[in-house]
């Protein structure tokens, strides 16, 4: 049974996107709440021109689209702003069916279709690089390159003529579509904006020049609408969303509060952490957040660190180490670059306790990051003197924010 979900989203420029929610696990590693939406589009001029292509989970919905949209017609062009599978598994099906289309893309972009497809397609590629254009009747599109934002062939492609941004992975996020196409229709940015930040920080977070230098190059272009590979289209309030990747990529705290991410193993760490909430609390720290690292996505606690100008670190020595959970944590985070805030630490050991020590010698190899000098050890749990310890630690905490 054919199906066709296909939007018109300029007078000739339509929307061929199809959303999976049986996926799970983006990458194999990100959890998924809602699925994702895989975006191509298709500019209908007197050539046709397909930008993007989609994942092979959706290759059968995607390949109706794509027909539907042409109907009839030739397919003159595809561009290639990005090359990874979720957005180019079913390029290959484009390629045989419409063997005369010729394919554009940054240099690295012939040399990946060999490497997942297996095809050679030089007799019917047109390299671009930086400040290139190409006219298709009465669209001029511009290609800007974005490399490492993420992958190193990325480009970005701007039609002049509409003022729309096809912006690869930039502005994109977690989540399946529900029939509305345009941002300010769905709202899936107010609804659920903690997954749009764990999609930057998972995806793009620790490419935060690269990005700088991308948003300093859309500055200067007149964006009437950004039509990203994952999530919503997003024609209103562009502010809105240039100040979150600009709050994002510069490793800028969104609030400033704190984060309590602890590991537990009885109870007596994680009982300390809630304590030291209702501290922070009673001083007026709104927005305080406290999370299981053993039980809480790794993904989860990136994007919150990014949130957040504090993060108290609690977490109880284990086989004479660190406990693995937070280890990871703290491998995630720094492997993401995250720099500009402020860490406190807590650790716990009936013996021979080192979870302190493993966890700051980790946070000295941090840039621009401040560790508050007061420390609590517990002995397996809070007691009177580690209590007024605690109490230190959570006026420490307050005066920095």
């Amino acid at each position: 049974m054919t199906m066709y979900n296909v939007k018109l989203i300029n007078d000739d420029t339509y929307y061929i996107g199809t959303s999976d929610r049986r996926i799970e696990l983006f990458e194999n590693a990100y959890p998924l709440k809602n699925g994702v939406s895989y975006n191509s589009y298709m500019i209908m001029d007197e050539k046709t021109v397909l930008i993007d292509t989609e994942d092979w989970s959706v290759g059968r919905t995607f390949m109706e689209n794509v027909r539907h949209v042409l109907n009839g017609r030739p397919l003159d062009i595809i561009i290639v702003n990005h090359m990874e599978p979720d957005h180019a598994a079913s390029l290959a099906l484009v390629l045989r069916e419409y063997p005369d289309a010729k394919v554009y893309g940054s240099m690295k972009v012939k040399d990946f279709i060999f490497q997942f497809h297996g095809l050679d397609v030089s007799d019917r590629f047109v390299m671009i690089k930086e400040g290139d254009s190409l006219t298709t009747g009465k669209h001029v599109l511009n290609f800007v390159a974005a490399p490492m934002v993420h992958w190193p062939e990325v480009m970005m492609t701007f039609d002049s003529t509409d003022g729309v941004l096809f912006s690869a992975d930039a502005f994109g996020r977690f989540g399946a579509l529900s029939g509305n196409i345009f941002e300010d229709e769905a709202g899936l940015w107010d609804e659920d904006l903690a997954d749009a930040r764990r999609y930057y920080t998972c995806i793009v977070g620790k490419y935060g020049l690269n990005v700088q230098a991308v948003l300093k190059k859309a500055a200067g272009l007149d964006i009437k609408m950004i039509c990203p590979l994952h999530g919503t289209v997003i024609r209103k309030d562009f502010g809105k969303f240039i100040d979150l990747y600009s709050k994002w990529s510069s490793y800028e705290p969104e609030d400033k509060t704190v984060m309590i991410a602890y590991g537990s193993i009885y109870g007596g760490t994680e009982n300390a952490a809630a304590v030291l909430a209702g501290m922070l609390a009673d001083k007026g720290v709104k927005n305080i957040r406290m999370y299981d690292v053993s039980k809480t996505d790794v993904s989860e606690l990136i994007a919150e660190s990014f949130r957040v100008s504090h993060i108290v670190l609690a977490a109880p020595t284990h086989d004479a180490f660190l406990l693995s959970p937070m280890e990871i944590f703290l491998t995630e985070l720094k492997h993401r670059s995250l720099k500009n805030r402020t860490f406190a630490v807590i650790d716990n050991g009936t013996w021979a306790s080192c979870a302190g020590k493993a966890m700051r010698d980790q946070l000295a190899e941090f840039k621009n990051c401040t560790v508050i000098p007061e420390t609590l050890t517990l002995k397996s749990a809070l007691a009177e003197d580690t209590l007024e310890q605690l109490k230190v630690l959570a006026d420490a905490l307050y005066k920095t924010i």
